[in-house]
C-alpha cells in the first residue's frame, strides 16, 4: 500500500470534513468524570479546552505545588457547568485510589509522564497524556504495553494531527498527490527558547513538595529554573528542544506521509553559543531520521535568525511537483510547474465562538482550536473504543525517535541503526545501555513486562 492509497483509506482519527458533526455528537454525549494530574500551564490549557467541547465533571486535581493546585481548582469551579470546586490532592496515587473516574489528563513535566499514565490505565481510565511520552525508551515502551494490556484509549498531546488547517492540507494537498513524489522533508525550530539565565541554587518554596516533584529523576539542587515551566532547561527532566519541539514536527511529517519507524538516526550538536547558562540542554542540534526512501532532517538553533521568517517552527515537505510549508499558524502549498494553483491558509482562532480564550492567562490562542479538536478526537475514540489520531503507539514512535536523536548526539554523533521489533540499537551495546535510565529510589522503573 503506497502512501497516497493509505491516506485515502485510513480511518485513524477524524476527517477534516467530519469535525463539526463529531463535535455535536460529543457535546450531546454522556457526562464524563475527569481528573487532571499536573495543574501547570498546559495541564490547564488541555483541561479547559475539554470543558469547552464536552459534558464533563472535573472531580479531582493533583499537583505537588499547593498554590498552583488551589488556583487551578478555583479556575475550574468558574469554568465548569456545575460550578463545583474539584477535590485537590498532593499525590496522584491518592487521587486515583479515592475517585471513580472516566478520563485522566496528565500535564506534568516530562519526567512524570510514565508512572501516572500507567497507574491511570490500571485504574480503568482512558488517558490524555502530554508529549513526549517519556524521557527514556523503555518508559515509553511500558506506557504502550500498559495501554494495550488494560484496553484503554490513550491520546498523546501531539495535536498537530488535529490542527484544522493542517488536517485540510493533509487531505487536500498530500492525499490528492499535488506534491508528487515526496523524497525529503525538513523540520525545524529557531525560537530562542533555551533559558539563558544562571540563577543561584536556593531552597524550594514552602508550597512545593520538591522531593515529589523530582520523583524518579535525579534530585538536582533547586533553583528557580526547576519550577514552574522552565524545567526543560535540564536533561534530567526533559529531552530538551528536540523532545519538546521536534517531536511535534517529526510527528506531523509522519502523520502527513504515513511513516512508521526510521531505520536509523544520526544527530550532532551541543551547547555552542550559550555556554554560560545553567541549562544543560543543547542550544544547537541537527538530526537526520532515515526512513529509507525519505529523509527527515531536523535543526534547532536557540539563537540567530530563522531562514524563513514566516515559518520559524515548521515542517517542509518537498515533492517533485511542489512544496508544502506547515506550521501552527498557517500552511502554504507552492506548486512547481503548471497545473495546480498556490494555496495559503491561516489558523482560525475561533475567538468569537470561545470568547473566554481572549482573556485566559498564558493561552496560546492559535493552538486552542487544535487542542479542542484533539479532545473531540479523543472522546470519539473513547466512545467507539477505537484508536485516536495520536494513539499512544504513534506518540511512542515519535518520542523514541527523538530520544534516539539525543542519544546519537550524546554518543558523539554516530548513527544509530534501529530495530523496531526488538527495540534495540543494532550492534551498539553502549547505546542500548542508555535506553533505560536509572530511577531514583523508591520509584521503580516500569518495563513492558512489569506493567
Amino acid at each position: 500500500m503506497n502512501r497516497r492509497t493509505f491516506l485515502e483509506t485510513s480511518a485513524a482519527g477524524l476527517a477534516y470534513s467530519s469535525i463539526a458533526a463529531t463535535a455535536a455528537d460529543i457535546a450531546n454525549g454522556p457526562t464524563k468524570r475527569v481528573a487532571l494530574i499536573g495543574t501547570g500551564w498546559y495541564g490547564k490549557v488541555d483541561l479547559l479546552r475539554l470543558i469547552q467541547v464536552a459534558p464533563v465533571e472535573v472531580v479531582a486535581l493533583a499537583d505537588v505545588d499547593s498554590t498552583m493546585l488551589s488556583g487551578a481548582a478555583d479556575i475550574v469551579a468558574k469554568r465548569q457547568k456545575s460550578g463545583k470546586r474539584p477535590k485537590t490532592y498532593g499525590d496522584y496515587r491518592t487521587l486515583l485510589k479515592e475517585n471513580k473516574l472516566d478520563l485522566v489528563l496528565i500535564g506534568t513535566p516530562d519526567h512524570w509522564h510514565a508512572l501516572p499514565m500507567i497507574a491511570a490505565v490500571k485504574a480503568g481510565c482512558d488517558v490524555y497524556v502530554q508529549k513526549p511520552t517519556s524521557i527514556d525508551v523503555v518508559e515509553s515502551q511500558a506506557m504502550l504495553a500498559a495501554a494495550r494490556k488494560y484496553n484503554r484509549v490513550v491520546q498523546v498531546g501531539t495535536q498537530r494531527r488535529s490542527t484544522p488547517h493542517l488536517m485540510e492540507a493533509r487531505e487536500q494537498i498530500v492525499a490528492k498527490g499535488l506534491l508528487g513524489n515526496v523524497a525529503h522533508a525538513e523540520v525545524c525550530c529557531y525560537y530562542h527558547m533555551r533559558n539563558r539565565s544562571n540563577p543561584a541554587d536556593s531552597q524550594p518554596p514552602a508550597n512545593l513538595d520538591y522531593d515529589m516533584w523530582s520523583g524518579p529523576a535525579p534530585r538536582r539542587p533547586y533553583s528557580e529554573l526547576c519550577h514552574p515551566r522552565t524545567w526543560r532547561a535540564f536533561t534530567e527532566y526533559s529531552n530538551g528542544i528536540v523532545g519538546d519541539m521536534c517531536v511535534h514536527m517529526l510527528d506531523t511529517v509522519r502523520w502527513m506521509l504515513d511513516l512508521g519507524w526510521p531505520s536509523s538516526i544520526v544527530s550532532q550538536g551541543g551547547i555552542l553559543v550559550d555556554k554560560q547558562a545553567k541549562a544543560n540542554t543543547t542550544d544547537t542540534q541537527t538530526a537526520c531520521f532515515d526512513f529509507d526512501d525519505l529523509q527527515v532532517v531536523w535543526q534547532h538553533r536557540a539563537w540567530g535568525h530563522a531562514p524563513d521568517a514566516d515559518y520559524p517552527w515548521a515542517a517542509f515537505l518537498y515533492g517533485d511537483k511542489g512544496t508544502l510549508k506547515l506550521s501552527v499558524n498557517s500552511y502554504d502549498f507552492i506548486p512547481r510547474g503548471g497545473g495546480a494553483k498556490p494555496v495559503h491558509r491561516d489558523v482560525n482562532m475561533e475567538l468569537e465562538e470561545y470568547p473566554e480564550d481572549k482573556t485566559e492567562k498564558a493561552l496560546e490562542r492559535h493552538v486552542a482550536p487544535a487542542v479542542r479538536v484533539h479532545m473531540i478526537d479523543f472522546l470519539n475514540a473513547v466512545a467507539k473504543r477505537s484508536r485516536p489520531v495520536a494513539d499512544i503507539e504513534q506518540g511512542h514512535i515519535s518520542t523514541v525517535s527523538c530520544i534516539l536523536a539525543n542519544l546519537s548526539q550524546q554518543l558523539g554523533g554516530r548513527a544509530l541503526r534501529w530495530d523496531a521489533k526488538t527495540h534495540t540499537v543494532i550492534d551498539d551495546p553502549e547505546a542500548n545501555k542508555l535506553l533505560n535510565r536509572p530511577y531514583r529510589a523508591p520509584w521503580i522503573h516500569p518495563t513492558p513486562d512489569t506493567v
